[in-house]
This record gives structure tokens, C-alpha cells and sequence, in this order.
């Protein structure tokens, strides 16, 4: 198999390659956290939808390694093609899946679009004739457009306000300055796209599809998740176009939680997370500068948290086997508390008003932002030769 030295595509924070070294080593770096922190036991079946990045795979292997669990993931990646590498989340499966087996774990992955009826039919299928029922059901799908999946119409998300225009600080990513940006308000049918593609309708489909098929075990846990932030970000965020969508997420999780406390004596619930470094969230209007305030104050109080510290935390206080979750009014799980304390936000708040081009890597944790997002990718991880060739193609087992 031919090999070539990988070196990071990025513009703009788009990256269009990855490393299968670097993403197999954090994915490596994940399971001992997990293998450290949990029980290794205690889990059944457990399904998680949007398995191979960020949350969903910090979910899986919590899920997995901490707690001893079978694991269906769903995802959508690309796997590679002649000189073009696979996407990150094709490299870090491909190395679960690898550990798995060497390890004798049961863990199967089916890739494709979630939102289809097609991939649903193929999880039902393989939870049917390979798996106990479902006792986990984690959502952590993230993407900016959805196909119905009863016609040909694809729905688009937008990042905008809704009913007034908002201007506010910002970072150009193609010249790393603090600027400010304008946005004009969402139209009605820009606000119905998003909520059609980040809000809870898939979730209820997906969750309503497995009682159907009678694969929930008695008492079953659904749990989707979500993201308020500071006010600093809200009209970017939790009162634009985004936050309709996670208004309706939540709406959702109170239905499903009719559902399954009837069907299977269950729950469901939203987990409201930290803000963490993602491809999507890079390009959202305000949110890198914040984050990088952020993580600068979280850091020097001790308390910055990456998601598989978020998961592990999620799944021992609030929905393991026998857990009882804390709830916020709303019937929300708040991992978000250590982000959103006010000692914490009056620091960024200080921050926010004083960063500029000129002391933004002073003040804030730039650097550190950027150095995420590359690992992300597999890239600056520890541990790892970049000079040394590697070959692109990894099999998913």
C-alpha cells in the first residue's frame, strides 16, 4: 500500500484533509480516559447517531470503553480515494472499530445519511438480528442540510438573528483580526430550513422508529444534545435561527419523554454542553472569538473541560445505568454549569471588551483554539512523526 507524508489543508479553518495517525492516536487518547474513568460496566446496547466526531464519538467511547457497552454508530464520512485522504471521522471509526476487535468488544458502525429512511431501515435490521434492545439512545448529529426523507426538498440552515439585525465583534478567519460583522434577520422560511434540519424532528423519528420496531429495552434513555452559551453570542445563537432549532429540540425531548415513559417505563432529555471546538461552530459569527476568551479564563480557574471530559461526566452524574439526572426547570441536563459560572463569564464579559488584532493572542486562548481544531483533523497531536509517510487508506473492519 503506497504512503505519502500528510501535511494539514487548512484555509480559513476548513480543513480538507486529515491525518489517520493523528486521528487513530486521539482516538486512542479517548479510550484510556475512558478505560480510566469508568466502571467498565454497566451498559447494554446503545445506539448513538452522529458517532464519529466531537461529542457522538466521545459518547461512543465513554459508552463502550467506560462502561462496557455494545455500540451501533451512525455517521456519515468519507472514506479515501486515490491521493485525497478519508474525512477525520473515517480515521477515527476505522481505529475504534480496530480496537474493538483486537479487544473483543462489539462495536458496529453503518455509514451514511442518518436523515434517510434507507439508514434507518439498516440500523433496525442490524439491531434486530445482531444486538439485545436498546437501552441508550445518544443524538449528536450535526449538519447544515438535510434531505426529507419523503421527497427529493433539501433543507438549509442559516446563522442568523431573527427579527433585528445584529452587529458584533468577530474574528475574519482568513486573516486572523478582530473585526465586526452584520447580519441581516432570517426570513420566515430561512428560520423553518433550520429548524427542519437542527431541531428535533429526525430525533423523534429516529427514537419513535425503534419503539415501533419493538427494539427498546425497559426503561431506555434518549438523549439528544444542545447548546445555550453566554448572552454575548445569543443573538448569533440561542434567540437566532440556531436557537429556534434547539427550542424545538427540546419541545421534542418533552414528547419523547411521554413516549417512552409509556411505552417502556423510559426518559428522554436534552444535554445542554460546553462550548467546544468544532468544524461547524468555527464558522459561526462570534463564537471562535468567544471560545477563545472562554477557554483562556477556563484554563487559568482549572476548569476547561474537552468532550470526552463532558461525557464522562454525563454519563456517571446523570443517565449510566441507575443514574438519576440532575435537572435544570426545563428538564434539561446542564453540563454547561462550569462554562456558564458567573465568575467565569465575568471574566470573558472583561475580555470580550477589550480584545482587539493587535492583543488577541495576549488575552486570549487563540493559539489553543487553533491547536484543537487542527487535532481535530489529526494534526499537532503528541506523540505523532509528520515526516514519517503513512498510508491514507484505512478499512473500517
Amino acid at each position: 500500500m503506497a504512503k505519502t507524508v500528510i501535511t494539514p489543508k487548512i484555509r480559513a479553518l476548513i480543513c480538507a484533509n486529515a491525518h489517520p495517525e493523528g486521528c487513530a492516536a486521539n482516538v486512542r487518547r479517548l479510550i484510556e480516559q475512558a478505560r480510566e474513568a469508568g466502571p467498565g460496566s454497566g451498559l447494554g446496547t446503545v445506539v448513538v447517531i452522529g458517532s464519529s466526531t466531537g461529542y457522538g464519538l466521545a459518547s461512543l467511547v465513554t459508552a463502550v470503553w467506560g462502561w462496557g457497552a455494545t455500540a451501533l454508530g451512525v455517521c456519515f464520512e468519507r472514506p479515501a480515494a486515490g491521493k485525497r485522504t478519508a474525512s477525520a471521522g473515517w480515521y477515527n471509526i476505522a481505529e475504534v472499530h480496530r480496537l474493538a476487535r483486537q479487544e473483543g468488544r462489539h462495536v458496529e458502525t453503518i455509514n451514511g445519511d442518518a436523515f434517510s429512511h434507507e439508514i434507518k431501515e439498516q440500523v433496525v435490521a442490524a439491531l434486530a438480528s445482531r444486538f439485545a434492545s436498546v437501552d441508550l439512545v445518544i443524538y449528536s448529529l450535526a449538519s447544515p442540510r438535510r434531505k426529507d426523507p419523503d421527497s427529493e426538498h433539501v433543507w438549509s440552515s442559516v446563522i442568523k438573528p431573527i427579527d433585528t439585525p445584529h452587529g458584533g465583534k468577530h474574528i475574519e478567519l482568513r486573516r486572523e483580526v478582530v473585526t465586526s460583522v452584520d447580519l441581516e434577520p432570517a426570513t420566515e422560511e430561512e428560520i423553518e430550513s433550520t429548524v427542519k434540519v437542527m431541531g428535533g424532528e429526525d430525533w423523534e423519528l429516529w427514537v419513535r422508529r425503534l419503539a415501533a420496531e419493538g427494539l427498546l429495552a425497559e426503561g431506555a434513555r434518549a438523549v439528544a444534545y444542545s447548546y445555550i452559551g453566554p448572552r454575548v453570542t445569543h443573538p448569533v445563537y440561542r434567540t437566532g435561527t440556531i436557537g429556534r432549532a434547539k427550542e424545538h429540540l427540546e419541545a421534542t425531548a418533552e414528547r419523547l419523554d411521554s413516549l417512552l415513559g409509556d411505552l417502556v417505563d423510559g426518559n428522554a432529555w436534552i444535554s445542554v454542553n460546553k462550548a467546544a471546538v468544532t468544524q461547524a461552530s468555527a464558522v459561526i459569527p462570534a463564537v471562535p472569538l468567544y471560545k477563545s476568551l472562554l477557554y483562556r479564563v477556563m484554563k487559568d480557574a482549572g476548569t476547561h473541560e474537552l468532550p470526552i471530559d463532558q461525557m464522562l461526566r454525563l454519563f456517571a452524574d446523570h443517565i449510566g445505568p441507575r443514574r438519576t439526572p440532575k435537572l435544570d426547570r426545563h428538564r434539561r441536563i446542564r453540563l454547561d454549569d462550569l462554562e456558564l459560572d458567573p465568575a467565569i463569564q465575568d471574566r470573558v464579559r472583561e475580555l470580550w471588551a477589550e480584545v482587539e488584532t493587535d492583543n488577541l493572542n495576549d488575552i486570549s486562548d487563540w493559539s489553543g483554539f487553533k491547536r484543537e481544531f487542527l487535532q481535530l483533523f489529526g494534526f499537532d497531536v503528541d506523540g505523532v512523526d509528520y515526516d514519517e509517510p503513512v498510508a491514507i487508506e484505512r478499512p473500517w473492519d
